[in-house]
């Protein structure tokens, strides 16, 4: 009985870490909901979503898995050959059978080099076709949703569907499944290979795999806790960081930046905090492993060396000196694939709720789509009609109140009133950027649900008062990517909106470079951008919402003479809180409370004293008086 001590005491002891493991595990309340890797889809479901994306690429995949099953078999046959080199060793040999097993081992290990060159540029090459796929769907997919659900969506959560949660799903094609069904291979390979050498041997090591399996389940669950920890505390000082920065005037402007840092400080500490307990989580289940195979490497040369000396029998099987160097590389093999498995499961889950999460945007059907018989709008010639408009961005709340009017073609129509009086919205609904609730909409007679989206909007130059500019050049800018546009054309355009004032001003002229948001010019001059913007996509019909807003006096004048050439070109619908732009429109339009309370011209609606056009015109009378 004496013999089997040492055997005891290892049980021993891993039956007391396992008691201890356990114990933690029981002792930690698992809140479902907050872990990152919960989902409401099904795994089966997103399996055959992501199989239609790696559909064509199928006999990559195959000749992928040919290579991957020879590649293991250096796993499987290398320690059997070292074993044989060994058993050669010790008896009288020639020096050509040693150089044969080395040339076989040589061989059998370039194989395998070779093959996971191959395997690794396949799998990234059709992986990232694939990821590639799927973030240009994703990004039409965004797209195509109207503007009432992109105010719904934060970019941020946007930005992090196609990026990060795509690089994940990338992780999974290029690598994940691939090890994953390679350490399957290799683990049950290995385990064959043990028992054609010896059975008593291998029943030894699976003797281990219990302990194995029990460590692996409870560290999955840390692990899981570990991550959205690490995860929550990524969130919230990205979250941070962005609001902080966007606004670092505000910050600078009242002097907080000490306060700023010390909340900035304890926030990385917490992120800090988070990855050290990540850390540990790894830092004790590797070792744990690590201590199985040492274990399990002390009891092989323990039951292999008694074994030996004693010439044991096991089942018609002896143990030799090259069986125990077999098995001890054996089990080498066996332990790190199951390491990497525990491991790999969990970046699997991961991969699959990014997935998910990806897959929740594409579902989101599009607010607004074109109707099975919308046709194509050739041209336009700009007559627009509202008939019992009622439209409201939340249900009940009517922002327009059966609004009607007419707009003949070449008109210049402007809208007038207090903030939140459905001015904006008016404009929002004729480009169909929202879908109103009843009434119609008339764009040369033709109700514009009858007349598809793309086909709209392509007769429409929309000039807003928060003007947006991309990275890039003043000509990218003013071009939004439009072919067979000549340098003059451009800078034709440039001048006929006055904004060639300031381009011919600057070094690089139209080759200037535009910072994120267009934050180097000034508002003045970025308005101009926008109406030489509008002017090179000669649309048919002008929207202007608040152009001169914000704006000081000496940019005004441009803008201003800029409005009046662009009147003249078709018709244009005009919003303005300075009354004095829209003296010359043909129709004025006076709102309140989402309801036409009066219109008529400039000259028309002051005869009225009790208007409320005459009441406003008054009002910015006197503050330009006392300026």
């Amino acid at each position: 009985m004496h013999d089997y001590y040492p055997l005891l005491l290892i049980g021993g002891i891993l039956g007391v870490i396992s008691i201890v493991l356990i114990i933690a595990f029981a002792s930690i309340k698992d809140k479902k909901q907050a872990i990152g890797f919960d989902r409401h889809m099904k795994d089966s479901e997103i399996i055959r979503r992501l199989l239609r994306y790696s559909k064509p690429y199928v006999w990559s995949f195959v000749l992928v898995g040919v290579i991957m099953l020879a590649g293991i078999a250096y796993d499987i046959i290398s320690p059997y050959i070292i074993g044989r080199v060994t058993a050669l060793i010790n008896t009288d040999f020639e020096l050509s059978q040693l150089f044969t097993l080395v040339l076989i081992y040589a061989g059998i290990l370039v194989v395998s080099m070779v093959c996971t060159y191959a395997q690794a540029i396949i799998l990234q090459k059709v992986g990232q076709k694939i990821i590639s796929n799927m973030r240009e769907d994703l990004f039409t997919h965004i797209e195509s949703l109207s503007h009432e659900q992109m105010n719904s969506i934060p970019v941020g959560k946007l930005v992090t569907r196609v990026t990060n949660d795509t690089n994940a799903i990338s992780l999974m094609f290029t690598s994940l499944l691939v090890n994953l069904v390679k350490n399957f291979f290799i683990i049950f390979g290995v385990l064959a290979a043990m028992l054609a050498l010896n059975y008593e041997l291998t029943l030894m090591v699976l003797a281990f795999v219990p302990f194995i399996l029990l460590f692996t389940i409870i560290f999955r669950k840390f692990a899981r806790r570990a991550y959205r920890r690490v995860k929550d505390r990524t969130t919230d000082i990205n979250t941070y960081l962005s609001e902080n920065l966007s606004g670092i005037k505000i910050t600078q402007v009242f002097n907080r930046e000490a306060e700023k840092q010390r909340d900035f400080a304890e926030k990385s500490r917490g992120l800090g905090k988070a990855k050290r307990e990540q850390i540990l989580v790894f830092g004790i289940f590797r070792p744990l492993v690590y201590m199985l195979y040492i274990s399990s490497v002390l009891c092989l040369f323990y039951l292999g060396g008694k074994g030996y000396l004693d010439g044991t029998v096991f089942m018609g099987q002896t143990i030799e000196a090259a069986t125990i160097v077999s098995f001890y590389m054996y089990i080498n093999k066996f332990f790190n694939p199951i390491q990497n498995l525990a491991e790999q499961f969990n970046w699997l889950q991961s991969a699959f709720a990014s997935a998910e999460k990806v897959f929740s945007i594409m579902d989101i059907e599009p607010a607004l789509t074109d109707a099975p018989d919308a046709i194509e709008l050739d041209e336009v010639r700009g007559e627009i009609e509202f008939r019992d408009v009622w439209f409201s961005y939340v249900e009940g709340e009517w922002v327009l109140k059966g609004v009607s009017f007419h707009v003949d073609p070449n008109d210049t129509v402007a809208f007038v009133g207090p903030t939140g009086s459905g001015k904006t919205t008016i404009l929002s609904l004729i480009c169909r950027n929202y879908e109103f609730q009843k009434g119609e909409i008339l764009i040369d007679g033709i109700d514009i649900r009858k007349i598809k989206i793309a086909s709209l909007r392509r007769h429409f130059g929309q000039m807003l008062q928060d003007v947006f500019l991309f990275s890039g050049t003043i000509r990218s800018n003013i071009l939004l990517d439009k072919e067979g546009v000549s340098d003059e054309e451009v800078m034709e355009a440039c001048r006929y909106v006055n904004a060639d004032h300031f381009i011919d001003r600057l070094d690089n002229g139209l080759d200037e470079i535009v910072r994120e948001r267009g934050n180097n010019f000034s508002a003045g001059q970025r308005q101009l951008l926008s109406f030489a913007r509008t002017i090179i996509h000669k649309p048919e019909v002008m929207i202007l919402d608040e152009a001169t807003a914000n704006i000081d006096t000496e940019t005004e004048v441009l803008i201003q003479d800029s409005l009046e050439k662009m009147m003249n070109i078709g018709t244009m619908l005009i919003v303005a809180h300075r009354l004095s732009t829209i003296q010359h429109a043909d129709n004025i339009i006076v709102l309140s409370k989402g309801e036409i309370v009066e219109q008529g011209t400039h000259h028309e609606l002051l005869k009225n004293k009790d208007g409320k056009y005459h009441a406003l015109y008054m009002l910015q009378f006197e503050k330009e008086k006392n300026r």
